[in-house]
């Protein structure tokens, strides 16, 4: 399941990307559900580069981490090292938990890396981060959508992505065409515990819609 060095474009930045417009930089989600999306997306990236899994306890689904070996990338280290110091907690007490910070955090690195301007004050309001280059910025979610065209199942990572976009429920409103049917099977080509990485970002997200209401 290894995708390589954690240092290089993750999954965050491409699900910031796709829940914001490619061009202004303004949100297509309620700052909440971006917010707990990219916590899952976080915790996604250092599953995907085999440092944690899920430990599949019964009734409890509970981060496990594989390897210390470090990230090479700030964002993703301070993940890692709170689980390690604190392995007992639930996969949605971990969602919660670095929902709180990760927004910002995910914006202070992609502006880092050169994907996102800093934010600027127009007329006395603070503007959003928006991409540097536009066609960047549109990339992850033209894959989606071609692959959703096609009904070709998309690398993993991208199924991952595809996952983490309709458990925030930001499908309808980023997708040129939403097909539950595929998306359900995608995420089913998923090594369990990703699968279960989705299942449970979208129960959290599920219940912060309802406290909302």
């Amino acid at each position: 399941m290894a995708e390589g060095d954690l240092s290089r474009p993750s999954l965050a930045d491409d699900l910031f990307f796709v829940i914001h417009h490619n061009v202004t930089g303004r949100a297509r989600l309620h700052p909440r559900l971006a917010s707990l999306g990219l916590a899952g997306a976080v915790i996604g990236e250092l599953m995907l580069a085999e440092r944690v899994t899920l430990d599949l306890v019964p009734g409890q689904d509970r981060l496990y981490v594989i390897t210390e070996d470090a990230t090479g990338d700030p964002l993703t280290q301070n993940v890692l090292d709170h689980v390690v110091a604190e392995p007992h907690h639930p996969i949605v007490t971990w969602l919660h938990f670095f929902a709180r910070t990760v927004y910002d955090d995910v914006v202070a690195r992609m502006i880092a890396k050169n994907l996102l301007n800093p934010p600027a004050r127009h007329l006395l309001k603070l503007q959003p981060a928006a991409p540097v280059d536009a066609n960047t910025a549109a990339w992850p979610l033209a894959r989606l959508n071609l692959a959703i065209e096609r009904r070709k199942p998309p690398a993993i990572r991208d199924c991952v992505l595809y996952g983490l976009v309709v458990a925030t429920g930001g499908a309808p409103r980023a997708l040129r065409e939403h097909d539950a049917a595929f998306a359900t099977a995608t995420t089913a080509l998923l090594p369990v515990p990703l699968q279960r990485l989705i299942v449970q970002t979208e129960v959290v997200v599920g219940e912060a819609v309802i406290s909302r209401r």
